[in-house]
């Protein structure tokens, strides 16, 4: 019988259950999305002594744009009542303060592949590789529980790397069968934009359906009406790029804290997998 692995539920943060490590373990520098320098390992002068933040509901008024597009897919809650079992920082020794800060970022990037892996276990194209990502999926669920002294040795570039191999499989067999689709047929090729510098592109209305955006720079592109179903967007940096009224229908490898980052509406057709953020009512 397979391992019990991660409700996909648990692969969202849940701040009621984190001792507010992304305010502290994090470092972020003065700039358009934070309103102050901050290194790591040290507290947010916004958190409260309850590890909530004091200007939640004020953020982006604050300056600090960057905190409402960050999600730790839940690793926070993972490391503070599983990895440290409840034990908060404050008032322990210094040595596990900075043991739980070093491995935070580590097993954030684990649940990030948990939920890569998750989602591509539910593509119904991607079933030739499905039960390798399943056993995937199964060790990554492992690593996460381990103690806190293999976390922080753990070479998780390595790991990625390797569960990338099956995510380019997955990409590869769902596009094909978008490429396949009316006029983008037998263009799969040309559709690879896998890395490209598209900062300020001007894309509206393009016909991107079936594209590899996987971490492409769309930072402040043109997306108005584009067609970008089915693509893989994978580690694509959306910054403050407009998809007022575009179609993502079916769009794999999107994170909510991708979208959060974004500019869209109404109009905006989103996959299943993520929700519309309340930021975007709010601006028009």
């Amino acid at each position: 019988m397979p391992e019990k692995t991660t409700d996909p539920a648990d692969l969202r943060g849940d701040c009621a259950q984190c001792f507010g490590l992304c305010c502290v373990a994090l470092p972020f520098a003065r700039s358009a999305d934070f309103a102050a320098d901050k290194p790591a390992g040290t507290p947010c002068s916004n958190l409260r002594d309850d590890h909530r933040c004091g200007i939640h509901a004020r953020l982006r008024q604050q300056g600090f744009t960057g905190c409402t597009v960050y999600d730790c897919f839940g690793a926070g809650q993972k490391v503070s009542q599983v990895t440290f079992g409840g034990r908060d920082w404050r008032g322990a020794p210094k040595e596990h303060a900075r043991r739980m800060f070093d491995v935070f970022p580590v097993v954030r990037q684990l649940h990030e592949l948990l939920c890569y892996l998750t989602e591509a276990l539910g593509l119904p194209a991607a079933a030739p590789v499905h039960p390798e990502l399943r056993g995937a999926l199964e060790h990554t669920e492992r690593l996460t529980r381990q103690g806190p002294e293999e976390l922080a040795a753990l070479d998780v570039a390595a790991h990625r790397q390797e569960v990338n191999v099956l995510l380019l499989r997955t990409s590869e067999l769902v596009r094909a069968g978008a490429t396949g689709k009316g006029k983008g047929k037998g263009k799969a090729k040309g559709k690879d934009r896998r890395g490209a510098d598209l900062i300020g592109a001007r894309l509206r209305g393009a016909d991107l359906r079936g594209a590899s955006l996987r971490g492409a720079c769309l930072i402040a592109a043109d997306l108005t009406g584009a067609d970008l179903r089915e693509a893989d967007l994978i580690g694509a940096d959306l910054r403050d790029a407009d998809l007022t009224d575009a179609d993502l229908t079916g769009a794999f490898f999107l994170t909510q804290p991708q979208v959060n980052s974004a500019r869209g509406g109404a109009g905006t057709r989103l996959p299943a997998s993520v929700t519309r953020p309340a930021h975007w009512t709010a601006a028009r």
